[in-house]
């Protein structure tokens, strides 16, 4: 029902593509994407340097595309010639071609933006081409080297997602300030985030964090997710929204009280994983962790599953919508007016009554899936993927869908770590 044939695939990468990815606002589609992926993207392998190779980022720029992840060999889409990319590449969107695009990145790359001719870089790596520069970068997006005018200067932890926003470079992660904007031109913090982020939701939930955020199309609303229990004075704990005003940013009333709550997994108390807005604002979606709710959680908790929230609903008593994986991971959620696709290492979704089984009502959908907007369904776009831990970047373009994962296939083919489904 979604597929198209190849002929059509090169045509529809061809058109130029709006930027858009996990945790930032949705690109509109009018449909849902093929099942059948494009056989030309490159692919992510394991060697002797990267055991556990995954794509993290994705950022288009006219023709070329950017990836970042955990990486250091690269091969074409037919494995007849190999690269060297360390963490971060850049090929041909069409074609595959991979670019000589290839800065050397001392960890792994988790987010992308980009200004003009200029690439923004953040992720765990403390140097890049040998110059120290914790957490965030700017690049020459040709030839990859080192802006010497940018420089974050942070002192410690890393950065785990970054938009850029009315000009401003908004960086999350764990970090002493855990939210800040930068100037995109030197990189000093702008001041126009300054609301304390603290607390921990459990003891073993790790550093306190901004691990992903997502922000609204007309650039008003910022919603976060990550470990904390304090945000701007205000008790918020594993989410928050920000009112994004033009001269600095204040919490927002918005919050869904029951994120106070626990999921089953007390292992895995920071449970919420990714987030991202509507193309029109009105609403958002976050995915999640923690295996399934407590007693009297299902309908209420965000316990492995997928949520939509109405923006505009500041203390929503439900979700508009929750629709459970049955105890399996999602890490990353995409919304574009036609889908919210969702990636982890989930078997099924409509599953609100499994426990690590398909209870009634349940549909396979290893991997990967598609979501009615309005209904919280599961769509019938069913590709399968190698399940891993799972995908931890969906972005969205005007021309389909990029998959980014730690596995090696996509509808039964050979697409490692690397998918694209057109439109």
């Amino acid at each position: 029902m979604y597929r198209t044939t190849y002929a059509l695939v090169a045509m529809l990468l061809l058109t130029a593509a709006l930027p858009a990815g996990s945790a930032s606002a949705g690109t509109p589609q009018a449909s849902v994407v093929s099942d059948n992926p494009a056989n030309v993207t490159p692919n992510v392998q394991e060697d002797g340097v990267v055991g556990k190779t995954a794509i993290y980022a994705f950022r288009q720029i006219g023709s070329t595309m950017y990836a970042g992840g955990n990486f250091h060999r690269v091969t074409n889409a037919a494995q007849t010639i190999a690269y060297t990319r360390d963490n971060l590449m850049s090929f041909d969107a069409s074609t595959g071609a991979m670019t000589s695009f290839a800065p050397a990145i001392s960890g792994s790359v988790w987010a992308i933006e980009s200004s003009g001719s200029s690439l923004y870089v953040a992720g765990t790596f403390a140097t890049v081409n040998g110059v120290a520069r914790r957490g965030v970068v700017k690049l020459n997006a040709s030839t990859g080297a080192v802006d010497p005018a940018f420089n974050a200067r942070l002192s410690s932890g890393v950065v785990q997602d970054m938009h850029m926003v009315n000009g401003r470079l908004l960086i999350g992660g764990n970090f002493p300030k855990r939210l800040m904007a930068l100037d995109p031109i030197t990189g000093a913090d702008t001041g126009y985030v300054n609301v304390s982020i603290t607390g921990k939701v459990a003891s073993n939930a790790g550093a306190t964090d901004v691990y992903r955020f997502a922000v609204d199309p007309a650039g008003t609303r910022l919603v976060a997710v990550g470990n904390f229990t304090s945000v701007g004075g205000h008790a918020r704990q594993r989410a928050f929204m920000l009112t994004l005003g033009s001269t600095s940013a204040t919490v927002n009333p918005w919050y869904y009280q029951p994120l106070d709550n626990m999921c089953q997994a007390d292992s895995l108390p920071a449970y919420l994983r990714d987030v991202d807005f509507s193309p029109d604002g009105s609403y958002f979606a976050m995915v999640s962790t923690g295996f399934i709710p407590v007693s009297g959680g299902v309908g209420r908790d965000l316990c492995d599953a997928t949520a939509r929230f109405e923006t505009g609903v500041m203390a929503p008593v439900r979700p508009t919508w929750i629709n459970y994986t049955g105890g399996d991971t999602l890490h990353s959620v995409v919304v574009t007016g036609a889908a919210v696709y969702v990636q982890g290492h989930q078997r099924w979704l409509d599953n609100a009554a499994g426990r690590d089984f398909a209870a009634p009502g349940a549909v396979s959908r290893p991997g990967i899936g598609a979501i009615s907007p309005i209904t919280g369904k599961a769509l019938a776009w069913n590709p399968g993927k190698t399940r891993a831990v799972g995908g931890k970047v969906l972005y969205a373009t005007s021309t389909g869908l990029w998959v980014g994962s730690d596995g090696a296939r996509f509808a039964g083919e050979y697409r490692d770590n690397i998918a694209f489904c057109p439109l």
